[in-house]
């Protein structure tokens, strides 16, 4: 496929996720057999790392279950920070950050998908909160100007991205000096088999559009940034193993938190 139909094909799933026609509300498609015994979004993002505490601070229908980690564990994010999220979905990580940040800072979550924006923007009716705001946009193209972010934050989004290279370039070109990067993401460790990079459920699913370490930490120093950390959780393997079962995707990927900051220096 080509980058515009890698796009339409995620647009697609995430869309219907968004709008409950698919109910299997985890990151790889049913068409996989994913998420076997179908648990629920809060069993998936206690597993993920979330807290009872965080879970029962979003509204429902803000937590989908469709990431890998939990970002806000290393993002360390402070009061009056401005906060991005990449790939924004139904809006858990950007209200999870709005509270942190409190009423003097501000989260700005990006989404492709109409549907999700839709949805992230009636959860934030729900909550009542006034500092998060939902943008259309793809987070190769961030709709923000430069220098706007101290933090950049994602979950299990910019391995679905076919120039991953450029989402860090925008990432750096947002986030003022001095700012960083918190993602979850997943991570190639091993080789995929012809038949799971064939397999177009497993490319929205998030396992074969993930880069390699080295790849990740390579893009992140050529956009510029300095103190590049991709630390592998192997632990995520039981997780990912229950997108689709049998498959053994879990020995190919697994979960990474990837850290970086932007130079103090940097223009």
């Amino acid at each position: 496929m080509d980058t515009a139909e890698i796009k339409d094909l995620v647009r697609a799933r995430y869309g219907s996720v968004a709008a409950g026609a698919d109910a299997s509300g985890c990151c790889a498609p049913a068409a996989t057999g994913c998420c076997g015994g179908k648990p629920t979004p809060e069993t998936r993002s206690r597993a993920m790392g979330y807290s009872e505490a965080e879970l029962a601070a979003v509204p429902d229908g803000a937590n989908l279950g469709l990431g890998c980690g939990n970002p806000q564990a290393i993002a360390n994010l402070k009061t009056g920070e401005v906060v991005v999220d990449l790939g924004s979905g139904a809006g858990i990580d950007c209200f999870l950050a709005a509270r942190q940040v409190g009423p003097a800072g501000r989260v700005i979550g990006v989404d492709m998908t109409h549907e999700m924006l839709a949805k992230a923007r009636a959860n934030a009716g729900k909550l009542g909160v006034t500092n998060v705001t939902f943008r259309l946009g793809e987070i190769e193209h961030l709709p923000i100007a430069d220098g706007t972010a101290d933090v950049v934050i994602s979950n299990c989004v910019v391995n679905l991205v076919p120039d991953k290279a450029q989402v860090f370039r925008e990432a750096f070109r947002v986030l003022k000096p001095g700012g960083r990067v918190a993602i979850s993401d997943v991570v190639n460790v091993a080789p995929l088999s012809a038949d799971l990079q064939a397999d177009p459920a497993l490319l929205c699913g998030c396992v074969s559009g993930a880069a390699p370490v080295e790849r990740i930490e390579g893009w992140l120093r050529e956009a510029g940034f300095a103190g590049v950390r991709v630390a592998v959780k192997p632990e995520s393997r039981e997780m990912i193993a229950s997108w689709a079962p049998g498959r053994g995707i879990e020995d190919c990927v697994v979960s990474a938190m990837i850290e970086a900051r932007k130079p103090a220096e940097a223009a």
